[in-house]
């Protein structure tokens, strides 16, 4: 797949129907700045957005993935199971988002522990200072996860993850 051969066609597309890139970045809710990064092949769209993409251009995603027309007629079949492909991705990236939530909310709660019982002394008596200390460390590990799993290290980590569950079955 060649991104900056695709990124040409989508610019091939968007003057044909002669709109501005601020224009196009209204209709599918990005910026400018992204479309522009689509046209010179820097990055690609998401699989929902891409197939969103072809229904607007009224193209293949086949057409638009090879970076040119061709002359074949659209598999709906096809269009219609990439379209359930994109809402399962979107799922995935919605209950990843949930859990980072989670993570977060639990970090805040530990912050929110340990702030507590320092402002009223006890942090450092004896039977709270563990209570303090854990609730710090769990503020400290949920923003440590919350660092790694949103830096490009954390996709890789879960496809490690998903090789391992494989593995074992």
């Amino acid at each position: 797949m060649n991104q900056e051969k695709i990124g040409a066609f989508l610019k091939k597309l968007r003057k044909e129907k002669n709109v501005t890139q601020e224009q196009l970045a209204e209709v599918f809710g990005v910026s400018n700045r992204t479309i522009s990064r689509w046209e010179n092949g820097i990055n690609m769209p998401d699989l929902g957005l891409l197939l969103d993409i072809a229904r607007y251009y009224q193209v293949g995603i086949e057409e638009i993935l090879n970076g040119e027309r061709t002359v074949e007629m659209r598999d709906e079949k096809t269009e219609e199971t990439m379209y359930k492909i994109a809402e399962y991705t979107n799922e995935e990236k919605a209950r990843f988002t949930k859990r980072l939530h989670y993570l977060f909310i639990v970090g805040v709660a530990g912050i929110i522990l340990f702030l507590v019982l320092d402002e009223v002394g006890l942090a450092n008596t004896a039977p709270y200072e563990m209570i303090a200390s854990f609730g710090l460390g769990i503020a400290l590990g949920m923003l440590l996860c919350g660092v790694i799993f949103t830096s490009r290290y954390g996709a890789r980590i879960r496809e490690a993850k998903m090789r391992l569950l494989h593995r074992r079955r």
